[in-house]
């Protein structure tokens, strides 16, 4: 139904027509974070094609976790710049009840977590908490990666690396390591609070 006006046009618009052109937000998926720390952790801008590359995820799953970033307004609508006081939040107050994961069986692999090299200063700990690789030199608990590929990501992106173990210790850490997680996160993102 439409009404005319010398100067304006009102339309009637039916809600389930609006719904027809909007996506469908199925929720986050575990590497769609991993696709916004690449993002943050890149010193330069940042192309689609490179990103599936170094995170070893097809473009069109980029794609679409973009789309599912821009929606959870993680990202902005060009999908170019990542919100990172949002993305911040999300880890901080969202993230160990989206994507859990509990510590599992003794196994080879690359430190995560309070072993990683960023946190292994500041908590002693005889627990070793590791993503498992076969190569890897450290024995400890399996922490399930957030996505197949984020092992080779992480060896080849140590800003990635850094931030991604930063994720695992307030995924499994204690008050103490979650704290420190986050504040080390804050630095990484650059993010300054008066």
């Amino acid at each position: 139904m439409i009404a005319h006006d010398s100067q304006f046009a009102i339309c009637e618009i039916k809600p389930e027509v609006l719904y027809l052109n909007m996506k469908a937000h199925n929720g986050m998926r575990p590497h769609d974070l991993v696709v916004l720390l690449k993002i943050v952790s890149s010193d330069k801008d940042w192309m689609q094609k490179q990103l599936s590359g170094s995170l070893g995820i097809s473009n069109s799953e980029i794609s679409e976790s973009l789309n599912r970033s821009m929606i959870a307004r993680l990202v902005s609508p060009d999908k170019r710049v990542v919100f990172k006081t949002a993305l911040y939040n999300f880890i901080e107050h969202g993230l160990k009840f989206v994507f859990p994961t509990q510590p599992g069986i003794i196994v080879r692999g690359m430190p995560t977590a309070h072993s990683a090299p960023i946190l292994k200063d500041y908590f002693v700990s005889d627990q070793h908490y590791v993503w498992p690789d076969p190569m890897g030199k450290v024995k400890g608990q399996a922490i399930s990666p957030l996505y197949p590929n984020q092992l080779l990501a992480a060896k080849n992106d140590d800003k990635l690396y850094d931030m991604l173990a930063l994720v695992d210790a307030i995924r499994v850490g204690k008050v103490r390591e979650q704290k420190k997680a986050l504040e080390l996160l804050k630095q990484s993102f650059e993010l300054v609070y008066a």
